[in-house]
């Protein structure tokens, strides 16, 4: 059954315009039809199509990072504010996911937050502290510790809806896609404090206290479908799940450890009718676990070939990738031939199915041009 929802931003703000058609929580559509709102202006969008592994007038591009430090712009608007509060404040949210739809001509706006809004927002003492990352004040290491991360409710971010409204409203038939930190990635800056090169912390207590890691994974799949379920609700046409510090897993371990806390975020987003990509970086020997979480779409890291990613994902799901962000520092003829490779592997799963993207995000020191250079190519390159 279908629901008629009013999502609502702070104050009656922008976020309170549309209407958002939805599946109920209860019940899934089973028609084999989609919902009524992925039919907006978006649908037909070479991205979603692409996701939905259609026939594309040519392959869609977009960046991880895309609207971030590489651009003059970007620097200019966050001047002086804090990243976290960047994250919060809906008409900057929307001018910072805008600026490289604009400038590089990208085929889906990726939406500008960050994977610990959901934490701070349920009351994590967390902070980015620049040059480091996300910071946990009090980590997340005791049963009693696990209390303090209660469930996150559509109230608690309010700023995102009205962002999302704002975005959708501006960006029309291109397509807007949401995002979370994933279960195991955020556990990681839960249990070790902030970033973490061995995750020593994180899998003593995966290894040594496996119920205590069950019960904190878990939660945070809760937290983090109510996020994406709070984007999508407010009008995202796509959502995708970031596992950045997955790939220092082996695959059994992702399999007994991790993957069924993925397989809930998925499942619980899967009757919205949006396509759900999973990314996480050094992943190679993980593609075929990560697809059979639940994903539509896996991304894949420049480590793997496309072809050979397809034969470890298996039938059934479009790929996302993979170009070496390092490419972009060289000569453009070398960015090309780079290119081409990529689109040349992704032959591999079809005429459709494949989005362009970096094996992971637009570095900081990255040159704009090259980026809206690499755009153009290969929509050129790839046109049918």
């Amino acid at each position: 059954m279908l629901e008629l929802r009013t999502n609502r931003g702070r104050e009656g703000g922008p976020g309170a315009r549309a209407k958002i058609w939805t599946v109920s929580e209860t019940t899934a559509d089973t028609t084999g039809q989609q919902p009524p709102a992925r039919r907006g202006a978006a649908y037909d969008s070479a991205f979603l199509r692409a996701c939905r592994r259609e026939p594309v007038p040519h392959t869609p591009v977009w960046f991880m990072r895309q609207a971030g430090r590489s651009l003059p712009e970007y620097l200019k608007v966050r001047e002086g504010i804090p990243m976290l509060e960047s994250c919060m404040r809906p008409e900057l949210v929307k001018e910072i996911t805008l600026q490289p739809v604009r400038r590089h001509k990208v085929d889906a706006a990726i939406f500008f937050s960050d994977i610990v809004v959901p934490l701070k927002a349920i009351g994590i003492d967390v902070d980015i502290k620049p040059g480091i990352g996300p910071v946990i004040a009090d980590p997340i290491r005791t049963a009693e510790d696990l209390k303090r991360l209660r469930n996150l409710e559509p109230d608690d971010v309010p700023y995102i809806t009205e962002a999302v409204g704002l975005l959708v409203d501006e960006l029309g038939s291109t397509p807007l896609i949401g995002f979370a930190g994933a279960p195991y990635t955020l556990a990681s800056y839960l249990v070790e404090g902030g970033p973490s090169k061995n995750h020593e912390n994180t899998k003593a207590m995966m290894y040594g206290q496996p119920e205590l890691w069950a019960e904190l994974v878990d939660r945070l799949a809760d937290i983090t479908s109510a996020f994406l379920k709070v984007q999508i609700e407010a009008g995202a046409s796509a959502v995708q799940l970031f596992d950045s510090w997955v790939g220092a897993l082996a695959p059994d371990d992702y399999r007994r450890s991790v993957m069924p806390a993925s397989t809930k975020v998925f499942d619980a987003v899967a009757g919205y009718g949006v396509p759900r990509i999973h990314f996480g970086v050094g992943t190679g020997e993980l593609l075929g676990l990560m697809g059979q979480a639940g994903a539509d779409v896996v991304g894949v890291d420049w480590r793997v070939p496309l072809n050979v990613a397809a034969e470890r994902v298996g039938p059934g799901k479009a790929l996302q990738g993979n170009l070496d962000p390092a490419v972009l520092f060289a000569p453009t003829h070398a960015v090309e031939t780079k290119a081409r490779e990529v689109l040349h592997a992704a032959q591999a799963i079809g005429s459709s199915g494949h989005i362009f993207n970096l094996g992971h995000g637009v570095l900081p020191s990255m040159d704009p041009d090259a980026l809206s250079r690499l755009v153009a190519f290969v929509h050129e390159a790839s046109a049918r």
